[in-house]
């Protein structure tokens, strides 16, 4: 518990939906008048954005109708991409229960508050039945869950036989030595970085039929050196951006993880794996 409480100040920003809104304002939305594409900039809290997640949702292999988890949902964005661009059937699960109730309301301004709910809660703790859903995923999730191995035979109980987990989390590639703060964590206390072999251990011991790795870490240069190249354009980050979620140290924690990227000590990873 301790570790969570960690992780979840580490996220916490307060009155977050206040914040968003005088930046949606600011970048010239109508908060009465918003679209999913509009929250865009700051919704999806993972290296690549929107981008990444249509490219896990077609890895999934998801379909109309699906009944699907959101672990670490966030502020709502790739939930609310599964049910209103797939047609899915929809429930995201935080630790920090700012972004969940942020999540709630950005989901209703934009009219989806039907196909999606969520709650506050726990990855190796999942409050849900056993064969609820048919797929599960996480995104940038794993790297704050030192118990892997419970949170993974959680999300195979949830799932119904035959169901797929999607998993698009940071991953270590080699030995080197953190710079601090980075995205997911102020400091090493918060930061459980695992290899893919790690993690496909742990799943094919959770009852995971586990696909080969994916490694996207010239995906993930491309993407902080063309936001870097932007921010240096406008002279500064736009209103509404992740600068938003990563509070003051933004700065250093974007700069401090394409170091790891070119480094080659880390990279974003996409794990598919299927319940058997």
């Amino acid at each position: 518990m301790e570790i969570e409480t960690r992780v979840e100040q580490n996220y916490d920003r307060g009155l977050l939906e206040q914040t968003i809104l005088n930046a949606l304002v600011a970048a010239g939305k109508d908060p009465d008048r918003l679209t999913a594409a509009d929250l865009a900039p700051v919704d999806e809290f993972h290296i690549g954005g929107r981008e990444a997640t249509v490219d896990l949702a077609q890895r999934m292999g998801v379909t109309k109708g699906m009944r699907v988890l959101d672990v670490g949902c966030g502020l709502g964005g790739a939930s609310r991409y599964f049910a209103g661009e797939l047609g899915c059937d929809v429930t995201g699960i935080d630790l920090t229960e700012a972004y969940v109730r942020a999540a709630e309301a950005l989901t209703r301004r934009v009219g989806l508050a039907a196909r999606v709910n969520y709650q506050h809660g726990s990855a190796v703790g999942l409050p849900f039945a056993a064969a609820t859903f048919d797929a599960v995923y996480m995104m940038h999730v794993g790297m704050n869950i030192e118990d892997k191995a419970r949170a993974f035979a959680e999300f195979r109980r949830v799932l119904a036989p035959g169901g797929v987990l999607g998993i698009y989390d940071v991953m270590r590639e080699q030995p080197g030595e953190l710079g601090f703060p980075i995205p997911w964590a102020p400091d090493a206390a918060a930061s459980f970085l695992a290899t893919a072999e790690t993690y496909r251990s742990l799943l094919e011991g959770a009852g995971f039929e586990v696909s080969a790795p994916v490694s996207r870490r010239d995906f993930a240069i491309r993407f902080f050196e063309r936001v870097s190249a932007a921010v240096a354009r406008e002279g500064g980050p736009p209103p509404l951006g992740l600068h938003i979620l990563m509070g003051a140290t933004a700065r250093a924690k974007a700069a401090n993880s394409l170091d790891l990227l070119r480094r080659g000590v880390i990279a974003p990873t996409v794990i598919i794996a299927r319940a058997i």
